[in-house]
């Protein structure tokens, strides 16, 4: 997109508060026009002002004036700032809340190919230069503008000839102003990658603090933050040196323009050929021109660095979100799920996760999947509420083709645990309400927690369901944060749900206590189990046992052992395992 689509983009932004912005425009433009009255006013008091002949209320007219110009230009750009700050405000929150909502919306992959820290750096700094680029520029432009027709107008009254040695300048202005606009704008791109750099470093240094603490990484992430730090700053300077850099030359040529009027002024007012007032007006005029020429020479490295922050922020708010065209609602779903010759590969990946993968669980059966780790296990469960699409064949629910369904209706009928709980810095009421997708009463919320097993430690919280837990449920233990999984799962109460590991990371003990949990939410659910302890799927209605992305056998508890395949090399490996364990 270029600058030109680029700036027409922004202001469509500003367009739903353009009533509030035409009327900061409207306060600029009059405390602009009124600039010129200040010379000319001198221009009539050094003529006539001081003549002999004057009346008696001219020594308090002339002062009100001169201050009567000053406050009016004081209070208009007053009002003009004001309405600015509140349109720019406004644009910002627009543009927050529209990267926000793509990415909810942007595909599990998107997530995996691109940081989080350089997402997040595009949504809290990069928009803020975008607003400055669409209003404060904007405004200064049409301000300075107007200052600058109204004072070349006057000029030009006083005396065209010495005034078109000013505009005579011009076109040298305008190349310098040209070519430092693509130095600044390459800057500018730069400045806000490194950004995201340096969010991510602070962002992984602050997470994974005891990692960091434990293995002495102080020193490494020290060294990490510095570079990045030091490459900020010097992109910076430069930044800074390319933006200052047009001021000394846009004023060199101001200069001599300036130098020339002068001399000519003065060789007239030698000759009589120009009155004091005439002089000192024109002299005036000169230099007030000089503020708004070098502020609107200026706004070029502004313009520039808010259009390359444009691009990253439109970068995000493009981002194709999720595949989502399915018209046929499935409503509460009988549970019956078949995966037909089902193949993906991950981007990037040497073999395909999935390669012709057939299976069928009926309503109410509970179907665990095992294998070594990179067999396909995890990878299933992604597929079936279309975290990833298929690269061939098809997954059914009730006969129903998963793309066909739109993804709240698919959604919806599942649930899902997996080992990595994920719990949000609030109560611990409102990270059980989580599941709901409505607004769960306190009855339900306690009955959930109950069923979970979770009651009796969320009782002893210091403020029970209102305690709140901390950054992903730090306050927690393991255990707990399991159940509060489960009991948000019970809440939701989907008729299909995914177990991923959801208690590979546990204790004996904690691991008892969530087992207990699943069972009462597995009662009555079509339950997908990724299994890493096979001591817990025993009782499984059927057993998948996966390598490589195929099937290599399906079968029942028993009859997989008594098969001695696959199956029992595992069961074998993982029961002598839990024995060392337990003896240990």
């Amino acid at each position: 997109m270029n600058s030109r689509d680029l700036y027409l983009r922004l202001l469509s932004y500003v367009k739903p508060q353009w009533k509030m912005f035409a009327a900061s425009i409207v306060c600029m433009m009059l405390s602009s026009a009124v600039e010129p009255l200040f010379p000319a006013l001198m221009k009539h008091l050094l003529d006539s002002g001081f003549a002999a002949a004057r009346g008696a209320w001219d020594w308090f007219l002339y002062p009100a004036g001169i201050f009567g110009i000053f406050i009016a230009r004081s209070v208009l750009g007053f009002a003009g700032d004001y309405a600015l700050t509140w349109v720019a405000s406004n644009v910002i929150a627009e543009l927050r809340q529209a990267m926000f909502q793509r990415m909810i919306a942007l595909p599990t992959q998107y997530y995996s190919d691109n940081s989080s820290s350089r997402m997040l750096s595009r949504v809290v700094y990069d928009v803020s230069g975008v607003a400055g680029a669409a209003t404060n520029t904007l405004s200064d432009l049409v301000k300075d503008s107007v200052s600058l027709v109204g004072l070349l107008g006057w000029l030009l009254y006083l005396d065209w000839k010495l005034t078109l040695i000013t505009l005579f300048m011009a076109p040298f202005i305008a190349l310098a102003v040209r070519r430092f606009g693509s130095r600044l704008r390459d800057l500018a791109r730069r400045t806000l990658d490194n950004q995201g750099t340096m969010v991510q470093v602070l962002q992984e240094a602050i997470e994974g603090n005891k990692l960091v603490k434990i293995f002495g990484g102080q020193a490494y992430e020290i060294e990490r933050f510095r570079r990045s730090v030091r490459e900020q700053r010097q992109l910076s300077i430069k930044g800074s040196v390319a933006s200052a850099a047009q001021g000394p030359i846009v004023q060199f040529f101001v200069a001599i323009a300036l130098a020339a009027i002068v001399g000519l002024a003065l060789y007239q007012a030698s000759k009589n050929q120009s009155s004091v007032g005439e002089f000192v007006s024109f002299i005036t005029a000169m230099l007030m021109i000089l503020g708004p020429l070098k502020r609107l020479t200026g706004l070029n490295s502004t313009i520039q660095r808010g259009l390359a922050s444009a691009e990253s922020v439109f970068l995000l708010i493009d981002a194709q979100p999720e595949d989502d065209h399915g018209k046929k609602e499935l409503g509460r779903a009988r549970g019956e799920i078949v995966f037909d010759q089902a193949r993906f590969s991950y981007v990037g990946a040497d073999r395909p996760a999935l390669d012709g993968v057939d299976f069928r669980v009926d309503p109410g059966q509970t179907v665990a999947l095992v294998g070594s780790s990179g067999s396909g296990k995890t990878t299933v469960a992604n597929l079936l509420p279309r975290f990833f699409h298929l690269d061939s064949g098809e997954i059914r629910i009730d006969g129903t083709r998963i793309e066909d369904i739109p993804l709240a209706s698919l959604r919806a009928n599942i649930a899902l645990v997996s080992q990595e709980v994920i719990l949000f810095n609030d109560t611990v009421a409102a990270n059980i309400a989580y599941g709901a997708q409505r607004a769960a009463s306190r009855e339900e919320i306690v009955a959930a927690a109950r069923a979970a097993f979770a009651l009796e430690f969320i009782e002893q919280l210091p403020e029970g369901l209102d305690t709140m837990i901390g950054e992903k449920g730090v306050k927690l233990s393991g255990g707990q944060r399991q159940r509060l999984a489960i009991a948000r799962a019970l809440l939701k109460n989907a008729p299909i749900l995914i177990l991923d590991e959801a208690t590979s990371a546990l204790d004996t003990e904690s691991e008892r206590a969530v087992q207990a949990a699943l069972e009462v939410l597995m009662k009555d659910r079509t339950t997908l189990v990724i299994a890493h302890r096979l001591s817990t799927i025993e009782h499984a209605d059927k057993i998948i046992v996966m390598s490589k992305g195929h099937i290599v056998e399906i079968g029942h508890h028993q009859e997989l052992l008594a098969r001695n395949g696959v199956y029992s090399r595992l069961y074998q490996v993982h029961a002598s395992a839990e024995a060392d364990g337990e003896t240990a």
